[in-house]
């Protein structure tokens, strides 16, 4: 639409309006001096005011009328088709309506179409009857260069050996590395990400180290989380596309302490508990990924110098109670309750005894998860 187009309309409009004014004004000085409502000095003064708003208007009308011709019409057409679609938009009581403005159906249907349904059963869950059940990589750092300044982490042998007998029981081909760098952890996941999987059920790899926040630490730096499980996006693996990609990562999420509630002091002389360093986080954008994180953001996580971490000595155990039997979101929230629950630490550093922890599950799974034995 031009707006040019319309000047001459709206002169006319303006025109109409300025006599239609005058003609009142002298209707209302007729009556005004005939009743005689006005002083003699105001009513002699009337006669002038319709021959002066006349022109008055009629210069105005011209000079807006003039600026609005000089001004871009494509301007003028936009905000017009603009104020339009708004109104098309806000007018619409039925039915979906978008949230940006001239979207007007959805992809692949016509105006008004349903978006199509995903056949969502009660009984809606991951296939597990591939040849194999697929491949687990456990990354397992104990020591690290003094340039880190992280500690030793004791007690994570025990971690990795039970993870690599209970995963192996679950039918994974389970590779273990101890002791890693930064960049021999991207590589070992990288050409993890580059083998065939199309005959596999899924892919788990577990982390034990110590870590900051988005990062997790090779034996000589950190290195980003999000690196370390962008190989496994579906644009780049996929062969592993709509199956399950699972991420067990045993280290810190911050440097606060989980209180709890009051209990028992543990017994003098019992293995000591330590803390896994900083944080680590990683929030999935890609479907089928699921995050098991030790701790929840923000915390400490804990490991004990004798028996592992408290996160991986309830997840085996889950592991061995209920696997098969239920569904694997579910059996990490009885992980959670294990944690919650049986573990208080026992510290050499007062102020970090008798402190709790709570793990967390961040899903991106599209489907129920079962892992039973693989015959």
């Amino acid at each position: 639409m031009c707006w040019s187009a319309c000047l001459p309309d709206y002169i006319c409009l303006s025109v109409c309006l300025a006599v239609c004014l005058s003609i009142c004004l002298s209707i209302c000085q007729s009556v005004c001096m005939s009743f005689c409502f006005l002083p003699a000095y105001l009513s002699a003064r009337l006669p002038t005011w319709p021959s002066v708003c006349l022109p008055v208007y009629l210069t105005f009308t011209l000079i807006t009328c003039t600026d609005m011709a000089d001004s871009n019409p494509k301007d003028f057409s936009d905000t017009l088709n603009k104020e339009g679609a708004r109104m098309e938009v806000d007018a619409r009581s039925q039915g979906d309506t978008p949230d940006a403005l001239g979207f007007k159906t959805f992809l692949g249907g016509g105006a008004g179409a349903d978006p199509p349904l995903v056949d969502i059963t009660v009984d809606d869950a991951y296939r597990m009857d591939y040849p194999r059940r697929g491949k687990a990589v456990i990354i397992n750092n104990r020591t690290f260069h003094p340039t880190t300044q992280m500690g030793e982490r004791s007690g994570t042998e025990v971690d990795a050996d039970n993870l690599y007998a209970q995963l192996g029981k679950l039918g994974f081909d389970v590779t273990r590395y101890d002791n890693l760098r930064a960049k021999e952890m991207l590589r070992v996941l990288q050409y993890a990400a580059r083998e065939d999987h199309k005959d596999a059920d899924c892919f788990v790899a577990a982390m034990l180290s110590h870590g900051e926040e988005g990062e997790i630490y090779g034996v000589d730096e950190a290195i980003p989380i999000d690196m370390l499980t962008s190989p496994f996006k579906g644009t780049n693996c996929l062969s592993l596309v709509g199956k399950p990609k699972i991420f067990i990562i045993q280290a810190c999420r911050g440097t606060d302490l989980d209180h709890g509630v009051d209990k028992a002091d543990s017994d003098e002389g019992a293995p000591v508990d330590e803390v896994d360093a900083v944080s680590v986080q990683r929030v999935p954008v890609e479907a089928d990924f699921l995050m098991c994180y030790s701790v929840v953001k923000g915390y400490f996580s804990w490991r004990n110098s004798s028996k592992g971490s408290w996160f991986i000595q309830c997840l085996c155990r889950a592991l061995e109670l209920f696997s098969g039997k239920l569904e694997f979101t579910r059996l990490l929230t009885r992980v959670n309750k294990m944690v919650a629950y049986e573990f208080e630490s026992n510290a050499v550093k007062q102020y970090m005894t008798r402190k709790k922890q709570i793990p967390c599950i961040s899903s991106m799974l599209t489907k129920d998860l079962y892992l039973s034995a693989k015959h």
